[in-house]
């Protein structure tokens, strides 16, 4: 499938899980999309659980959903400092209004939460925040990824095959036109 001309955010902050940030970026690359990473601040390095850097293309006060046609969320501990930044938590819910692909692995189920766009999906994430997503009015699923609507979701690294399969084959949908293209940017 080619995300050819597609725009795809990635937001990382400091402790992410390598896996879940390089995989869907280079994968998304190759595949013809124009990958973003997106943090705090434009040109600032943020460093995995293990010490990997990743430099930001953007910084989220520059970034708007309408030039986007996904966001992938990684887990490690990058989410609890996503959802404290009101701007990357505002990011994702303007994603998700405006019916755009909102990717979140393992524990980025914490800034689904605080974004508040949870109530009546379904849902899977990594199962020490499985109360949390079931708090903020989820229903919970025990499977390697979960597609309801918009919303694509995994687990866990092991899970990263079936987890950007499926938004590739979102970003390859008719309904994922680019905004440019949908006359939306």
């Amino acid at each position: 499938m080619s995300a050819k001309g597609k725009r795809v955010a990635i937001l990382v902050a400091d402790l992410y899980q390598e896996l879940e940030v390089w995989y869907p970026l280079l994968r998304f690359r190759e595949d013809g999309a124009e990958t973003v990473a997106v943090g705090a601040a434009a040109g600032a390095t943020y460093l995995s659980k293990k010490g990997y850097p990743v430099v930001s293309d953007l910084g989220i006060a520059d970034a708007r959903a309408a030039d986007f046609d996904a966001v992938v969320i990684p887990g490690g501990w990058a989410p609890d400092a996503l959802r404290q930044d009101e701007r990357m938590v505002n990011f994702v819910r303007d994603m998700d209004r405006l019916h755009k692909v909102v990717a979140a692995i393992c524990h980025a189920g914490w800034l689904l939460c605080s974004a508040d766009i949870l109530r009546g999906r379904r849902v899977t994430c990594f199962r020490a925040i499985k109360d949390d997503v079931v708090h903020a009015g989820a229903t919970y699923l025990d499977d390697e990824v979960v597609v309801d609507g918009n919303l694509i979701t995994s687990r866990q690294p092991s899970d990263l095959p079936a987890f950007c399969c499926e938004i590739a084959r979102a970003l390859a949908s008719p309904s994922a036109a680019h905004p440019a293209q949908a006359g939306r940017g």
